[in-house]
């Protein structure tokens, strides 16, 4: 299992805050790829972490099961 969480205007668009997905292994961007048509998430800007660490959504990173993908929203100053 793959965890995914969601936060900000994804977890609003998204409508929940988490989800489980049944992969063992798979390319991050195809995850992306897959959440992003499910969710019509293609209007909304975010940032990717994959177990607390932000990675750029264009890596070829191999996902195994136990990660957790964090979609994260645009960081603001302060």
């Amino acid at each position: 299992m793959i965890e995914i969480k969601y936060f900000g205007a994804v977890a609003e668009k998204t409508k929940r805050e988490f989800e489980k997905i049944p992969f063992s292994e798979i390319a991050l961007q195809d995850l992306l790829q897959d959440i992003e048509e499910k969710y019509q998430l293609e209007s909304l800007s975010f940032s990717v972490a994959v177990n607390q660490k932000i990675v750029q959504k264009a890596t070829a990173y191999k996902l195994i099961s136990n990660d957790v993908v964090a979609l994260l929203p645009p960081f603001a100053g302060g």
